[in-house]
């Protein structure tokens, strides 16, 4: 499955990610990502496999398309862990 530009977007949120953090977890350039979230280009295939798994190492499922689009959600452990920060809600 691939990753698109909304569900890297998307991910990062869910996980209280910044672009900088991706960048240093993923080992892809700050750059690479910006401009990958805006639609403006698209990674080579180990960069996005790069950015895919630490996402998923921070605790994103990434959804395939099943005619609704591609979607992401958190793991169960993650829910629980952002469920237990001060101020969550």
């Amino acid at each position: 499955m691939s990753l698109t530009p909304a569900q890297c977007r998307a991910a990062r949120g869910l996980v209280d990610m910044t672009q900088k953090q991706l960048a240093a977890a993923s080992g892809v350039s700050l750059r690479t990502i910006a401009h990958f979230e805006k639609g403006e280009r698209a990674p080579i295939p180990a960069n996005l496999r790069a950015l895919r798994q630490a996402l998923e190492a921070a605790g994103v499922i990434f959804i395939a398309s099943d005619g609704e689009g591609a979607g992401v959600r958190l793991t169960r452990t993650a829910e629980q862990a952002h469920a237990a920060r001060p101020g969550a809600a």
